[in-house]
């Protein structure tokens, strides 16, 4: 059967006489290799029986089949309702390959701390899949978002909103802009790492309001924004704030200022709605 299937995947327009050499060649390395090992010498064949043709047919084959890899990639998720996200993902070897060094490095037994730390211990008895696991969420709480590309405005960044009293301490939980929450104490975890941004309504802890002297929505109105609006504005719309953009509620062209109280978040489409009704 491998040997049906390498001569199968052979060009067309290969000589007969070639067909035969390769056909040949196969039953004989059949009588050292098992199925597996005969499989990967299929692939090769022609370029042990022609070293040129075989070439040739290898790197049209491996462009094909990164062409077909590049298209066909896909990545889902969905939340469980029980604090986790599963997903499932296809994607090129070459990005399959960068994800895995990316892991590597950080679920490797030397970057774990020597302390006694219940976390650390955990990890040590890790399998493989479960090490990734916990790589996966490093790797994504150690993003840049200053690496990242803006979406809506700002960079791909998720918004934490919680009270005083939660960041001091108590137990009321955390929200995020896309409509999940997260315990007080994750919220404070993160914290201790993140650039936070005062979203302290009332008080002069952020620069909201700057009048005329801008045209465009700074960060920190479209992250006050966020957090009144919740996303998309329009009656009937669910596009959560990172697929949103700031949009004057008066016209700049007309006098409108920008600040938070003149603006609001609007989907794409709405907002292509609001300046075009036609």
């Amino acid at each position: 059967d491998v040997i049906v299937k390498a001569l199968d995947a052979l060009p067309e327009e290969l000589p007969a006489e070639l067909r035969l050499q390769a056909e040949q060649a196969m039953v004989g390395f059949a009588t050292d290799h098992d199925a597996k090992a005969l499989r990967t010498i299929g692939k090769k064949i022609l370029t042990v029986i022609a070293p040129e043709t075989g070439e040739a047919h290898d790197a049209a084959a491996l462009e094909r089949e990164e062409r077909e890899a590049r298209t066909t990639s896909r990545l889902s998720m969905v939340s469980d309702g029980l604090g986790r996200v599963w997903g499932r993902f296809v994607i090129p070897e070459l990005h399959g390959a960068m994800l895995r060094k990316a892991l590597d490095a950080y679920a490797a037994p030397q970057h774990l701390n020597t302390n006694d730390d219940p976390e650390q211990r955990f990890q040590r008895g890790c399998t493989t899949p479960e090490r990734y696991g916990h790589a996966f969420q490093q790797l994504l709480e150690m993003l840049d978002q200053k690496d990242l590309p803006t979406t809506g405005g700002t960079g791909a960044t998720v918004v934490v909103t919680m009270t005083l009293e939660s960041l001091l301490g108590g137990l009321a939980s955390a929200s995020l802009d896309t409509g999940a929450t997260i315990s007080a104490a994750e919220a404070r975890r993160l914290a201790c790492n993140a650039g936070l941004i005062p979203a302290v309504l009332g008080t002069a802890s952020e620069v909201l309001d700057l009048g005329r002297t801008t045209r465009f929505h700074t960060r920190a109105m479209r992250t006050a924004m966020a957090i009144r609006d919740k996303g998309c504005v329009a009656e009937g719309c669910d596009r959560p704030p990172h697929q949103t953009q700031a949009h004057h509620l008066t016209e700049w062209s007309a006098g409108g200022h920008t600040n938070v109280n003149d603006g609001c978040l609007l989907c794409d489409q709405h907002h292509h709605q609001i300046h075009d009704p036609l």
